[in-house]
């Protein structure tokens, strides 16, 4: 059989298992990347495993998330993510130096290679011809120790690029136009590899925005070739030695394929609360809007904020706007000012953050009240920017700047003739910020009084009673289960504390209420889990004795992350069954281990007096995993 990009790399990957979609693989990984924000628990993890060094080829701790300091606890992890990086051989990648996704591009990423990172976007690294995954913090710190990363076998979705992009329409408006198709769930359990004559157009940078924003169609990963362009990066980055071409073999099976005619698109926002609720910016112009936010690592690459820059040169943005821009990285922010462009952005009224994360994580920068939000960001969950009754929008960086000047939601292609876009200059200072690992084990691990011991589970019940807590619906994003922004992150090394945020969004008694039941189910309905691959989602709820977690469908990282923690995923054989449970009522699984040998499950509903089935999907291997209470437990009995 011809293989695809993506069959290729997990053939040259593969450690168990038979590459057929749905089946459960182990892959070796290459690269790891962790940040701040799941960073701190997933190198608790790592100590836990009991290993001497990571044993992978190359594995870095981003410093990117929780940049603000307006206490000890952000201060006091980053020391200590320094000091686990040299004791166990990562590199650190000091705060201020970049977003993970942006620096990992210009220093790291290798064509053909695996990278697993312990935040969603992770396939970002698929612009360069990486087959790079979120997962959650464990399964990170297991890939580090050595381990197999498992997961179902993917399908293939080909996404055929045809015609040119037309003036003013860039890589945002590509993947917006695939969300708009698909779905925030058209992607689970696929790859997305893009080919075409129209990929030949698209830089790194803005195949990476693409790549970047298939987290939010829920796909595993999405995958460019690695070409002339991606040698071409790599040569402008200074390591145009690991560049090796990928393309698929000649008639390489797909298991869908979908066309793009690029010559049709135009410029196209995602509307609130979702990045699928795709409409055309024609459509809405004239929308009054508060503040405009340009970064993130979907969109803070030289090549778009070069681009900003020349349509804001000479002007001054609308009195009503605050405009606020974050560089991806110090490179990016070193090259805009080496081209003479960072004064003129300045000079305009932008306000110029740090290069990191920020508002795009709820650090800093919240709307106003009923406020209208534009962003070139990848996600517009309500309540993740701070501000819970904002209206947030997601658009590529020519909208935003054009909306900046006006006040008002703006179609770019009344700017007139796009800007030309020169090459970036040289930037080849990369190791200032970047501190490699010591070659010896020594080195003290520094551990401020926030962090606290790692909460584990208890192995699975003979008989499991549950209590079901809460019943939400569909599309319950981990922001809505665990949520982000500067008065929570800071608590993420400290489950205790963090865990009596779990559902504060949409029921501020969740907390006390599973403290005080004796072991608690939630219930939920499509995609149960979208988004960030933040595995305290799982962890901190497993604290609070969550047992099981009823759904009509999860999310991929977020059902790896129950698995991993001891909590009991379950799939409606009915959906209508969904309606049918009550919160507060009381539910049954009797003979638990032995009814796990089968994929059905019987759930007897004590309160209402009846029964039904769900479906666990898990395999041999997971079972054992949940049985055991969670992955390190499983590791250390084995």
């Amino acid at each position: 059989m011809a293989y695809s990009m993506t069959y290729q790399i997990l053939a040259d990957h593969l450690l168990t298992g038979r590459l057929e979609p749905g089946e459960e693989i182990g892959l070796r990984i290459d690269q790891t990347l962790t940040q701040d924000a799941t960073g701190t628990m997933a190198y608790l993890q790592l100590e836990a495993l009991g290993i001497e060094r990571v044993k992978t080829d190359l594995s870095v701790s981003y410093i990117d998330h929780n940049t603000l300091q307006g206490s000890f606890e952000n201060a006091d992890d980053h020391r200590y993510l320094q000091s686990v990086a040299a004791r166990y051989g990562i590199y650190f990648s000091r705060p201020g130096n970049g977003i993970c996704h942006q620096v990992h591009l210009e220093c790291f990423g290798v064509p053909g290679q695996t990278l697993l990172g312990s935040d969603s976007h992770t396939p970002t690294g698929g612009g360069l011809g990486m087959l790079a995954m979120g997962a959650g913090g464990l399964d990170v710190a297991v890939a580090m120790a050595g381990h197999p990363f498992y997961l179902a076998a993917p399908e293939v979705l080909k996404v055929n690029l045809v015609g040119e992009l037309p003036p003013w329409v860039g890589a945002k408006d590509i993947i917006l136009e695939l969300l708009r198709r698909l779905s925030v769930k058209g992607g689970v359990g696929k790859v997305l590899e893009y080919g075409g004559p129209g990929i030949k157009e698209l830089s790194v940078p803005e195949r990476a925005t693409i790549t970047n924003m298939g987290a939010e169609l829920g796909a595993t990963s999405s995958l460019f070739p690695s070409d002339e362009i991606t040698r071409s990066f790599l040569k402008e980055q200074g390591r145009e030695e690991q560049w090796r071409p990928l393309s698929p073999e000649p008639g390489a099976v797909y298991h869908e394929e979908v066309t793009v005619d690029l010559s049709r698109l135009e410029p196209l926002i995602a509307c609130p609360h979702s990045p699928d609720r795709v409409k055309t910016v024609a459509a809405l112009e004239s929308l009054p809007v508060d503040q405009v936010a340009i970064g993130s690592c979907t969109n803070s690459s030289y090549q778009d904020l070069f681009l900003v820059s020349k349509i804001l040169e000479g002007k001054t943005i609308h009195p009503g706007v605050n405009l606020v821009v974050s560089p991806g990285s110090r490179q990016v922010l070193w090259q805009l000012a080496e081209a003479g462009v960072l004064a003129g952005l300045i000079a305009s009224g932008a306000r110029l953050l740090e290069a990191a994360c920020g508002p795009c994580i709820g650090m800093g920068q919240a709307p106003p009240s009923g406020g209208v939000s534009l962003r070139t960001f990848n996600r517009n969950f309500a309540g993740r920017s701070g501000t819970a009754d904002a209206s947030i929008y997601l658009c590529g960086p020519a909208t935003a700047a054009a909306t900046a000047l006006k006040g008002v939601l703006t179609d770019p292609r009344k700017l007139g003739p796009p800007p030309e876009l020169p090459p970036p200059p040289q930037f080849m200072d990369k190791d200032r910020m970047l501190i490699p690992p010591l070659p010896e084990n020594k080195g003290e691990i520094l551990r401020g009084p926030n962090i606290k011991p790692l909460p584990l589970n208890e192995p699975l019940p003979e008989n499991l009673s549950i209590e079901v807590l809460l019943k939400a619906g569909d599309h319950i994003t981990t922001d809505q289960i665990l949520p982000a922004g500067a008065k929570v992150l800071p608590l993420r090394s400290n489950i205790p504390a963090i865990a009596e945020y779990v559902f504060a969004a949409l029921d501020p008694t969740f907390a006390e209420r599973a403290k005080q039941s004796d072991g608690g189910a939630v219930v939920g309905g499509e995609n149960y889990g979208q988004g960030s691959s933040r595995e305290h989602a799982a962890l901190a709820p497993m604290f609070l004795g969550v047992k099981s977690v009823l759904a009509k469908s999860f999310a991929r990282i977020h059902r790896a992350n129950l698995v991993n923690f001891g909590i009991l995923p379950l799939v409606f054989a009915d959906p209508l069954d969904y309606d049918r449970l009550t919160q507060g009522d009381r539910l049954v699984i009797k003979n638990l281990p032995k009814q796990l040998e089968q994929d059905t499950v019987i759930v007897t509903n004590l309160t209402a007096g009846w029964q039904f089935e769900v479906k666990h999907q898990l395999s041999r291997r997971l079972i054992e995993v949940v049985k055991a209470g969670g992955l390190l437990n499983y590791n250390r009995n084995h």
